[in-house]
């Protein structure tokens, strides 16, 4: 049988290194679909998912936790426009993908057919970096070339649209003739390290500061050991963004843990105290967490030139990789000897790690939501995978689980998109079976559509050689992050319309899909609960019943956000509560042993 397109499409994605691709099934890729059959899934796993934007997730997931391209997979019009918030995750994360979309057949297309879209327009956005429509079989060659080649060193997303009659046409190479082009396999990343006098530059400045802060994003995740060696040359402390939260163990004392509102107080006290601030691969976006302008002289390490001095003006921004510059940096530094300023951080960390504790430890009803967190962390086995979706939960992931070397951690970070941390922690599974995953999410983000990948968890574990895998699900019938937001940031109360959302037993659910359901409501119980969890021989959802009214208190409370937190009180529906439990937490951090 003659070779067809969609034959050669797998063929040459296959060259590429792709192995897995996530995505769900529909006519607009029916000739896609059977070349894969022809190629064989042993070569190129295909997985299921249960909703297409779930594995435009799973796919970034995969690129953050492997280095490799994430390729996610989806029919025609609705098919194709669920991968787009995944889609804008990647983007937004500068993590590379190829998202494949089927399209209505090429005599029908411009005609308002059925699913037909004009998607080239619609991913032109998120995928501007190269989005194209294929149209004929020589093209397809140079198209898969482009994709895969501008996602590798660009780390973009790119995006291929291949109309449904076309995957079953008879594969041609392009003719040797005017108007064809012949690409070819391949890319090494190159060596990007900035040019010696600019080295030089950020050398002196950073030799002349006193009390050098860093702070390091994902971009530095390759670089611990040259992070490492660069502070400890420095004296200096360093910070993480979220994304950068496994780039340092928290295990150094120098190591003050995330930053901005969901960070801890001792990262904001380092910035707002340092004279010299080292920014490494980080797109951190809240200014207000950095030092104020003129306070601080700036270095920064990136490899994207449009993320330099984009959140701080830099004295000298340097355009490399991280780990290739530090390592062309770190001769040019002087060692510093005072260590005062690494005493002072230590200090910090030691009274916030207290802190932490007693905020924890602190009465709710019926759990306090930092508690898991907090029993969870030192009982992180070796080498885990965390996610965490976006909401309250990623406050406690951010500030109570402590980062072991080894460790991985990732979440939707630059999008912040609620329902990422199933599909995130199916993902890294799949891509290291052999590795213990969990992910922490709260009931809002299981309802809105992590609940149903579950169902794909199940279908997919019985190939996992480590059964770990667990779910951590914060039910409070709450939702929560922006009842907080409305109190503190509006400063009106809570909105119970939009925020109070039903009850539902998510373990038991669980239980239904063949997985391992525990439900917890006594704190006394929570121990217990987490090492079953961690025994268990299959996947596991922990639900865990947390009071709502906990605040997540930022690292410091402005007097702004007191006085919209105190308007928000006049006709608060909960107002007993939120001032009780916010009192525990204030008071948590200044009376010993937390008892309040």
């Amino acid at each position: 049988m003659a070779k067809k397109v969609g034959d050669f499409f797998w063929e040459r994605l296959h060259e590429w290194g792709v192995r897995r691709v996530f995505g769900y099934p529909g006519d607009g890729v029916n000739g896609l679909l059977a070349g894969l059959q022809r190629f064989g899934t042993d070569r190129i796993e295909f997985i299921q998912v249960r909703h297409e934007e779930m594995a435009a997730f799973m796919a970034t997931a995969h690129s953050k936790f492997t280095g490799e391209v994430g390729v996610c997979l989806a029919t025609s019009g609705p098919g194709a426009t669920h991968l787009i918030t995944g889609m804008y995750d990647a983007a937004a994360d500068h993590v590379p993908l190829l998202a494949i979309a089927g399209q209505s057949a090429r005599t029908a297309v411009g005609s308002h057919y059925q699913q037909e879209v004009d998607l080239v327009s619609a991913f032109k956005d998120v995928a501007g970096a190269f989005v194209q429509q294929a149209m004929v079989p020589g093209q397809m060659r140079h198209l898969v070339d482009r994709a895969m080649r501008t996602a590798m060193g660009e780390r973009r997303v790119t995006a291929l649209i291949i109309p449904n009659d076309l995957g079953d046409e008879p594969y041609e190479d392009p003719p040797h003739q005017h108007g064809s082009t012949h690409s070819g396999v391949g890319w090494n990343p190159p060596r990007i390290i900035p040019r010696d006098e600019d080295l030089r530059r950020a050398a002196a400045v950073l030799n002349e500061g006193s009390k050098v802060a860093i702070l390091v994003g994902a971009g530095a995740a390759g670089a611990m050991a040259e992070v490492i060696q660069v502070a400890d040359r420095l004296g200096a402390g360093a910070a993480k963004a979220l994304l950068g939260k496994a780039v340092l163990p928290d295990d150094l004392p120098w190591v003050t843990g995330c930053i901005g509102l969901l960070g801890t107080r001792p990262s904001s006290d380092m910035m707002a105290e340092c004279d010299t601030l080292l920014m490494i691969g980080s797109s951190f976006p809240w200014a207000e967490f950095l030092p104020k302008e003129g306070q601080a002289r700036g270095v920064q390490v990136d490899i994207r030139p449009a993320m330099l001095s984009l959140r701080y003006p830099m004295e000298v921004p340097l355009c490399g990789d991280s780990a290739e510059s530090l390592r062309a940096l770190l001769p040019l530094l002087d060692q510093k000897t005072d260590t005062g300023w690494r005493d002072q951080i230590a200090g910090w960390n030691k009274d916030w790690r207290e802190t932490l504790e007693n905020r924890a430890r602190a009465a709710a009803d019926p759990i306090n939501p930092q508690l898991p967190f907090q029993e969870l962390s030192p009982r992180l086995p070796e080498r885990v995978i965390l996610t965490s979706d976006s909401g309250s939960c990623s406050n406690w992931f951010a500030r109570n689980l402590q980062m072991r070397r080894g460790m991985m951690a990732s979440l939707s970070g630059g999008l912040a998109s609620m329902g990422a941390a199933v599909p995130y922690a199916f993902a890294a599974k799949m891509a290291h079976p052999d590795r213990p995953v969990i992910a922490m999410v709260g009931d809002g983000a299981m309802q809105m559509n992590n609940m149903a990948e579950l169902i794909t968890v199940a279908k997919y574990c019985q190939g996992w050689s480590n059964p770990t895998w667990i779910c951590i699900v914060l039910n409070n019938q709450d939702l929560t992050e922006v009842t907080w937001e409305q109190r503190v940031m509006a400063g009106i109360p809570k909105f119970e319309d939009t925020q109070r959302i039903p009850d539902f037993p998510y373990h038991r659910f669980a239980e239904l899909a063949g997985l391992r359901g525990i439900f917890v409501d006594d704190p006394a119980r929570l121990p217990e609960a987490l090492d079953q969890a961690l025994a268990s021989d299959r996947p596991v959802v922990l639900e865990i019943r947390t009071d709502p009214n906990v605040p997540p208190l930022p690292p410091h409370a402005t007097a702004k956000q007191a006085a919209s937190f105190a308007a928000s009180l006049v006709g608060e529906p909960e107002r007993g509560s939120v001032l009780k439990e916010t009192a525990r937490q204030v008071m948590s951090a200044v009376l010993p042993g937390g008892k309040t």
